[in-house]
């Protein structure tokens, strides 16, 4: 019998009908606020949400996501905050006062930080703390070149339970583990997926990798989109395609 988690939301089932804008998250992973600007103007109404990542906010910094925010854009804040509990805790309630609505924490950072991290969110209506698994770039060759044995969807079944035990809403993983996550911990989290790619596109530094469709079909609520979108010569048309494969 799945696990019951109180106090979230049912997102698989309850959100099938959710217009699709709300599942999609584009990936802004450029080197300047004015490539990302461009990027939003492109894709327009089609997309609601961004996520500003390591290489963005290295870059330019938190006004970045101040703008996008001041635009009316909801921001996925990628960082993957992994420290001691202070540390972490700190850094998620200078998030909050950004107005960011999702950010990443390391699973891996284990309870006492994740708890922190949940805390320090407390404060910020709405403020989605998603603990990040396994990377999508590894796979259970590297897990046990660092010393963690069994499969990869062990050890995202074992973070992911740490982590919503602890009050994260949900958790970052590819949607090759979503619904092994579904059949386990239940539906009332968020799974969020990157990896994601079209049919037909190249699948970069990724391992495990999925169209949007078979992330949605595995559990996902939200998918992460990147250079499809943003390096395709009609972001916009590329957006409402896929889109449509969530719809679909």
């Amino acid at each position: 019998m799945p696990a019951v988690f109180p106090n979230r939301i049912p997102f698989s089932g309850a959100n099938a009908n959710l217009d699709p804008r709300q599942r999609l998250i584009v990936a802004l992973d450029v080197s300047t606020a004015a490539a990302a600007q461009k990027i939003v103007a492109a894709v327009g109404e089609s997309a609601l949400t961004y996520k500003v990542g390591l290489q963005l906010y290295t870059a330019e910094g938190p006004q970045v996501v101040r703008d996008l925010v001041a635009s009316g854009r909801r921001v996925f804040l990628d960082l993957k905050y992994h420290d001691i509990p202070n540390t972490v805790g700190g850094a998620v309630r200078e998030a909050a006062q950004l107005g960011v609505s999702m950010l990443t924490v390391h699973a891996a950072g284990a309870g006492r930080m994740l708890q922190a991290a949940v805390d320090a969110a407390q404060g910020s209506k709405g403020l989605m703390v998603l603990a990040v698994t396994v990377l999508t770039s590894m796979d259970s060759n590297d897990l046990e070149k660092i010393g963690i044995r069994g499969t990869v969807e062990d050890s995202v079944v074992r973070l992911a339970t740490i982590a919503l035990a602890h009050g994260c809403q949900g958790v970052v993983t590819s949607a090759r583990e979503a619904s092994i996550l579904r059949a386990e911990l239940g539906d009332d989290f968020a799974i969020v997926t990157p990896g994601v790619r079209p049919a037909g596109s190249s699948t970069g530094d990724q391992v495990r990798v999925v169209t949007p469709a078979e992330a949605i079909a595995s559990g996902a609520s939200h998918i992460v989109v990147g250079r499809p979108i943003t390096e395709a010569a009609d972001p916009a048309a590329e957006t409402r395609a896929i889109l449509g494969q969530i719809s679909g």
